[in-house]
This record gives C-alpha cells, structure tokens and sequence, in this order.
C-alpha cells in the first residue's frame, strides 16, 4: 500500500483477451469490460494513477510475484493451486463451464456428447477449465490451446469438436460469431468464484483490496459494471 501511495501509481495486471472482463479491441486498441471500470474506480479511490500491465493465465504468479503489477485484476478462479501461491480477495463474480462449438458440428448437441469416445475438447492453457476437464473427461480427448493458437481456430479448422470455457468468454463467441453455438450444462456442472489477486505476504494491501470489493457490492457500482458488460447474471453479492 505504502508503495503504491509513494509511486502514486496502481500497477493492474490484465488479460487483454478477455472479452466482457478485460478486452482490447483490435479495431482501435481500447480497452473494455467490467475490470476495466472496476480497476478506474480502485485508482480514483485509492487517488493514483492507473497502468495496466498486459499477463495471461500461465503467467498470472510470475507476474506478481515478479511485482510487475500490483493486483491482477481480471476474473481470477480461484483454484486451489492458485491460492497456495497467491493471496485473494472475497470472490466478486463466479462463473460455470460452457461448451461452446459451431453450429454446423453434428457430433456435439448437448452436453451428454462431450465426453464421448473420439471427441476433441479443448481448453486454452492456464484457465481453471484445463485442469477440471482434465480430470473430468474419461472418454474425451482433451486439446490444451497454447497461444498463438486460439480456441476458435481449434475449432473452426476441425481439430476440436468443442472448447470449454466460462460465461463472460462464451459472450464474446455468441455477440460477434455467428458460426458459434453455445452448449450449457443441464445442472450445476463446476461452478468457479472469481477474485482479485495479489502477491502473498502484504496484509494490508489483501485487506484494502478486499474492502474494496465490500464496497462496490454495497454501493451499486460492481453491479452497474456487471450490467454494462453483460455479466449481471454471474455477480457475487
């Protein structure tokens, strides 16, 4: 906190892939989505200025173990392994896996065919969804999507029958393609709280971040972010 305060400067880690969440456009290189809003807001309370650092998934804790940014702010899952290694605040949104294939795939209809003999699922390295539908696929083969290779790419050329994702990513699919076909699960399938993270060890920071979540749940402006991005529907109050 000290640091920041001395810096005058918010260091934000971002995923700048994450449509809804964090998204740069490729038209004009704006930046868009709920973290975006929230992260101006963190600043303009905290009184700095705002960078944002551009991390992924894979490279979340060297980034900020690394202290290249100060908080990564972009729908982290908190996973198990992920919370060995980092610090948390109280979950914000929380989201469960969808399937997303295109509309002309005869293999996958409904969720009963993902995980069946021949099938290709893929999961883009690093999120929460590799290492869950690692373990919950048995008759599936799963294709974990390193970049610069792309889900969509996976699936569009053949090589994947269907990707999994979560509820902001799959809006992305269903707002701009109109080749894409969303595949929810019937029930509950692994449903994933998503926080803000931090490098462990600054008490303080952990607890001024986590107040800062209290406070856009009670004042309104978390759910005025969700709305505007189309994420009202996964809000954690």
């Amino acid at each position: 906190m000290r640091r920041i305060a001395a810096r005058g400067q918010l260091r934000v880690c971002i995923w700048p892939d994450y449509y809804g969440v964090t998204y740069r456009h490729p038209r004009d290189d704006t930046l868009s989505g709920i973290d975006i809003d929230l992260s101006a807001a963190l600043a303009k309370d905290l009184g700095v200025r705002l960078s944002y650092v551009e991390s992924s998934f894979p490279r979340l804790v060297d980034d900020l173990n690394a202290e290249r940014c100060d908080v990564a702010m972009f729908a982290i899952g908190q996973l198990p392994q992920r919370q060995a290694l980092l610090a948390f605040t109280q979950p914000y949104l929380q989201s469960d896996i969808y399937g997303v294939t295109t509309r002309a795939n005869r293999v996958v209809k409904r969720w009963e065919d993902i995980d069946q003999t021949g099938v290709v699922v893929a999961v883009q390295a690093g999120t929460f969804m590799e290492p869950v539908m690692r373990q919950a696929l048995t008759h599936a083969r799963l294709l974990v999507v390193h970049p610069p290779a792309t889900r969509e790419r996976e699936l569009e050329s053949g090589r994947a029958d269907v990707f999994m994702t979560d509820y902001a990513y799959s809006r992305r699919l269903l707002d701009n393609a109109d080749w894409a076909r969303l595949v929810a699960p019937p029930r509950p399938f692994h449903v994933m709280p998503y926080a803000y993270a931090m490098k462990q060890g600054d008490p303080a920071w952990q607890a001024r971040m986590d107040a800062f979540v209290s406070a856009i749940k009670r004042d309104g402006r978390l759910r005025a972010a969700a709305q505007r991005h189309g994420l009202a529907g996964i809000v954690v109050r």
